[in-house]
């Protein structure tokens, strides 16, 4: 599913805030069947022993998924957002620095939930931590002012 120019723009800047700021994610691709993103590592995402706190996996691949069940829930016109309920995180190789590659792929997408693979690698191409999140689709809460994306953009 293809998205334009300024409705991807308007994802990012929706989902680029918070967390993900403070983390440091940058989303580089977002559609309705996958979303990009990396991360680069450093002193302020370890735990004490140097490396890598799982919790910025789990983080991440939440943040992710979620970018991609709230787009695929826009650009078909269902409309809403997703919540995630579920999180399961494989930590797989220890790491320290350097870029961390994330990307999304579906394994279920339907009318209440959605069940998204989250893959983290590290420069050299090694999956580090693997994910899947699994997210109801719910109405916007009132109030809350999201951005809408045109169906089929």
């Amino acid at each position: 599913m293809g998205m334009t120019v300024e409705s991807e723009q308007l994802i990012k800047d929706t989902f680029g805030r918070g967390l993900d700021s403070s983390l440091g994610l940058q989303l580089s691709e977002v559609g309705g069947d996958r979303v990009v993103a990396t991360l680069e590592l450093s002193e302020k995402h370890h735990q004490p022993f140097g490396i890598v706190h799982g919790g910025v996996y789990c983080a991440v691949a939440e943040s992710v998924a979620s970018v991609s069940a709230f787009t695929w829930l826009q650009v078909t016109g269902i409309g809403g957002t997703a919540v995630g309920v579920n999180n399961n995180t494989d930590f797989l190789k220890s790491i320290s620095s350097g870029t961390l590659s994330v990307e999304s792929a579906p394994i279920h997408r339907g009318r209440r939930q959605q069940l998204w693979r989250v893959t983290m690698t590290d420069d050299q191409g090694r999956v580090i931590a693997t994910s899947q999140v699994r997210l109801q689709n719910v109405e916007l809460p009132e109030g809350v002012e999201v951005p809408t994306i045109p169906s089929g953009a």
